[in-house]
């Protein structure tokens, strides 16, 4: 389930600042017409740290309501062990089949202590899959290990440490075929991760260019590695303007990009910024060259 690629989704706002969840809706379903198995509400590109509790339970609540049978909803949870907790048992009421857990975000983190944060969540949830989310190098391969032996719903991890190599190492030491293990750094490194054993990756770009992610999907299961960076040098541009400056605009440009293409509005909260005139300029060119590219 996910070997595959997972959507994760940004979250609309409307012109008075607050979530549009019609908007929402009609972009789970235009990912699940598609093609696309399987979704993350509440991830980074769905602004997580910037959307209240409420709005949180609102965001999931709309997507398992518009993907239906159609996909696999995977929530974001996170924050501190109680609140993860919580947010895990409303994914399991509402009918998610999944949490991701996002990397703790406190400043002291142990190996020990990750393991046990990771472990009060999932069995807290037993009936759900549980996803780590990994963006310290710091976290090794015998953590996640562990981690597998005392929690048998964790079924899966997403790696996003820049670094295919460790990650190779990390997935051998855990159990490459314990886990389903995710690039969570997108497709510009998925070719390579794909090469060491993921065999899954999420994706922000899939929400405005669904058909491209899928044909990268789908030239990588196929062993196509040339068909595959075809897709990597069309998508480039795209994602290094989503990675520049440590990633700060890493959200606006997809915003910015379904903005143009009508299906939400480009509004993002504070740390996020609206693009300047220029970037924007620049995603209607790519977005102009796509239309080629997935015709």
């Amino acid at each position: 389930m996910l070997n595959d690629v997972v959507a994760v989704t940004v979250t609309p706002f409307d012109a008075g600042g607050a979530v549009d969840l019609d908007a929402n809706a009609k972009l789970v379903r235009r990912l699940v017409e598609a093609g696309v198995n399987v979704i993350t509400p509440n991830g980074n590109t769905g602004e997580f740290y910037a959307l209240s509790p409420a709005e949180r339970r609102q965001v999931l609540e709309s997507t398992v309501a518009a993907a239906g049978d159609g996909a696999t909803v995977v929530a974001g949870v996170g924050l501190d062990v109680v609140s993860a907790v919580e947010s895990a048992r409303h994914a399991r009421d509402v009918g998610a089949r999944m949490v991701m857990v996002h990397q703790p975000v406190h400043p002291y983190v142990s190996g020990e202590g990750w393991v046990a944060y990771h472990r009060e969540i999932a069995d807290a949830v037993p009936e759900l899959g549980v996803v780590p989310y990994i963006r310290s190098a710091r976290v090794t391969g015998a953590e996640v290990r562990r981690l597998g032996e005392q929690c048998p719903n964790v079924l899966g991890v997403k790696y996003a440490v820049p670094d295919p190599v460790r990650f190779a190492s990390v997935a051998r030491d855990a159990g490459l075929d314990r886990f389903a293990w995710l690039c969570g750094l997108a497709e510009p490194y998925t070719p390579s991760y794909w090469a060491v054993g993921a065999r899954g990756f999420t994706s922000g770009l899939v929400t405005a260019a669904p058909s491209l992610t899928l044909r990268m999907r789908d030239a990588l299961r196929a062993g196509d590695y040339p068909a595959a960076m075809r897709v990597w040098e069309a998508i480039r541009r795209f994602e290094e303007l989503r990675g520049a400056d440590a990633s700060a605009d890493n959200v606006s440009v997809v915003k910015e990009a379904l903005a143009q293409l009508g299906l939400c509005r480009r509004d993002v909260r504070p740390p996020s910024r609206a693009l300047p005139e220029t970037v924007r300029e620049e995603v209607a060119a790519i977005l102009a060259a796509w239309q080629g590219e997935e015709a």
